[in-house]
């Protein structure tokens, strides 16, 4: 049984003199994701390549799914290291490996040779054939097809031979923590955790804030967004979630604005609360789960009067998607059976019957100056009484 997996990843490679930071970075978050595991691991970079060695008490499927979690890693490679000083050597480990692991099959095959050290004797075109040759002699229900094989055999010559036959697919994207930081707009839904998990996906660090309206939204529905947090850390690592009491300024919202206008007047407050933390948590940007005509408050119109209280970049990964292909991401990452959970968030308690869906901004902002005998007070008391906790994976 394989002792150490071959990791593959994919855009790293073309980013030229930057390739080695990046690099760096994925070895990084590997050896974090196998803290959590059981078992010995030495992560190593070697001439282009990243392998894992595994020793100790180790379970095969424990690593394999904390690997699935890397962003930035494209497969995974469980691989066998051996010696090749010689071609009668590597063909006695390349059998070996072949009885191992295909002994019994009735498939076909392809050797794909790649010669790294030169100083190996034979060329790899000589070596994908007397390698082939070999395993047809000593493997009779194996055939070779070299268009479409069943097997795919690799065989990559450097110091030692590193042989292989199975990737299992990693997430891609790109290492977390090599693309900054950014403040996630977290609810209770289907779509922010996606939101969250897209941004992470392209190498940014999440951190996260909730806006939790007590007595109308329960202690349950506080948990279901912890969850959904820890959901999401599985592949961006920690996170550093903010749960902001937002009762008051509904409330008063409720009591001095247009009915029609609440939902956009108490998502502008969000926002504004959202930047004071992404600021506080040095991040770039502000993520939110939006997708353009959704719900009443994310028609162009409604995101633009959003976007206008935002000093900083507001990133919405899902603005064009519909929502059977967010769902879909959702069941993917194992985030949509708790999403559906029927605990309420603040968002969806204080909804008018009849949300403007076209509102203007200078509109909205006369609405505004209704609250400002209290307005900064209570988001002051908001910022000061906000819970923050550490989620992990």
């Amino acid at each position: 049984m394989t002792n150490m997996f071959l990791i593959k990843y994919g855009e790293i490679g073309i980013k030229g003199r930057n390739r080695g930071v990046f690099e760096d970075a994925l070895v990084k978050q590997i050896r974090i994701a196998l803290d959590a595991v059981d078992g010995e691991f030495f992560t190593r970079k070697e001439r282009g390549r990243i392998y894992v060695n595994c020793s100790g008490d180790w379970n095969y499927d424990e690593t394999v799914n904390a690997l699935t979690h890397v962003f930035g890693i494209v497969g995974i490679a469980p691989v066998v290291e051996c010696d090749c000083d010689t071609y009668e050597t590597l063909e006695k480990n390349v059998l070996e490996y072949m009885k191992n692991e295909h002994g019994n099959e009735t498939a076909t095959f392809k050797v794909k040779v790649r010669r790294v050290n030169k100083d190996f004797p034979r060329p790899s075109m000589d070596t994908d054939a007397d390698l082939g040759e070999a395993i047809l002699n000593n493997f009779p229900n194996l055939t070779v097809d070299v268009h479409n094989p069943d097997i795919l055999l690799d065989v990559e010559i450097r110091d030692k031979a590193y042989i292989y036959s199975k990737i299992i697919p990693g997430p891609g994207g790109m290492p977390v923590g090599s693309n900054g930081s950014a403040e996630l707009c977290l609810s209770g839904g289907i779509d922010s955790p996606v939101a969250g998990w897209m941004i992470a996906k392209r190498g940014v660090t999440i951190d996260a804030v909730y806006f939790h309206a007590p007595p109308y939204t329960s202690e349950r529905a506080k948990q279901k967004v912890v969850d959904l947090a820890r959901i999401v850390a599985k592949y961006s690592g920690p996170i550093r979630l903010h749960i902001v009491n937002f009762t008051d300024i509904q409330l008063y919202i409720y009591d001095q604005c247009p009915h029609e206008e609440l939902t956009i007047i108490m998502r502008r407050y969000m926002m504004r609360i959202a930047e004071h933390f992404a600021k506080e948590d040095k991040c770039l940007g502000i993520i939110t789960g939006e997708s353009i005509g959704q719900v009443a408050s994310q028609t162009m119109q409604s995101l633009m009067c959003t976007n206008a209280v935002c000093t900083m970049p507001v990133y919405r990964p899902l603005i064009g998607f519909d929502k059977s292909e967010i769902v879909d991401i959702s069941k993917k990452i194992g985030a949509y059976e708790t999403s559906i959970l029927p605990f309420e968030d603040c968002c969806t308690i204080f909804v008018a019957k009849h949300p403007v869906t076209k509102p203007e901004l200078q509109f909205i902002e006369r609405s505004e100056h209704h609250l400002v005998e209290k307005i900064d007070e209570l988001m002051k008391t908001a910022i000061d009484t906000t819970e923050t906790m550490v989620v992990r994976p």
